[in-house]
């Protein structure tokens, strides 16, 4: 397998490293983020190549870099996709989901078999009350199964802290966590950072193909991080409520 850490193909010791990471809700992007975003960006035009899916014809995704200072003091960066990758797409230089789904007997794929097989089984029944019972249960099992999927997203800070996406949400504004959440780039990007020892300097997130909607998002364009899913993850990840200030300072060197 190869490593998801790339190195700078271009000559970055004369670019200014920041002494701060970045506020990833903020639109302030660093030119050494820039620089990785460009670099990242050649890669998925060619890796992306393969894949049964036209990011220009279909809806676009988001992005993510994350510049990193290595044990030996050099740089290199991390690169992500927000969300899973289009089905029939791989790529092994992404950083993969914080959930392991790769194993046959995985439960959320055995539970969305079983929740399948409920929905056939409602359709063929004709008495209104069993459906209703049938519904019932499989509204429930739904509801279990998030609740497990919620518990078995474990994210890593930068204490060394693990805690997981209940945990993390019971004590936010934000109420349960919203569908999707742990899988944007950013706490992908920073949890295997943290994992693997690696110093996080500057991060950056941009779209990728067609955006759609009133507020459609543009093609290679920077964007902060999103609020909704990602804000009490990576208060939590980054240790820091005022976002993210001295998050240099807790690493140590």
């Amino acid at each position: 397998m190869k490593a998801p850490l790339f190195n700078f193909k271009q000559d970055v010791s004369k670019v200014i490293i920041p002494l701060e990471l970045n506020n990833p809700f903020s639109k302030d992007v660093s030119e050494i983020s820039i620089l990785a975003a460009k670099e990242f960006q050649d890669f998925i035009s060619i890796e992306t190549q393969t894949w049964e899916y036209d990011f220009f014809s279909k809806k676009g995704k988001m992005f993510g870099v994350l510049v990193v200072q290595k044990k030996d003091k050099t740089l290199g960066y991390l690169g992500a996709i927000s969300g899973k990758i289009p089905a029939n797409g791989s790529c092994e230089k992404f950083i993969p989901s914080i959930l392991d789904d790769s194993e046959p007997d995985f439960f959320l794929n055995v539970g969305m078999s079983e929740l399948t097989a409920m929905s056939q089984k409602i359709k063929k029944t004709e008495i209104q009350s069993e459906i209703d019972e049938l519904s019932r249960q499989r509204k429930q099992k739904s509801i279990d199964l998030q609740q497990k999927l919620f518990e078995h997203y474990r994210f890593i800070n930068v204490k060394g802290v693990e805690k997981n996406m209940i945990e993390i949400f019971e004590k936010s504004t934000h109420g349960n966590p919203p569908a999707a959440a742990g899988e944007c780039a950013a706490p992908k990007l920073f949890h295997y950072a943290f994992i693997h020892g690696l110093k996080p300097i500057a991060l950056a997130e941009f779209w990728w193909g067609i955006g759609s909607g009133k507020k459609a998002k543009i093609h290679k364009e920077f964007y902060p991080a999103c609020k909704n899913k990602c804000r009490p993850i990576l208060e939590f990840m980054l240790d820091d409520k005022t976002l993210y200030n001295s998050v240099q300072n807790k690493i140590d060197d």
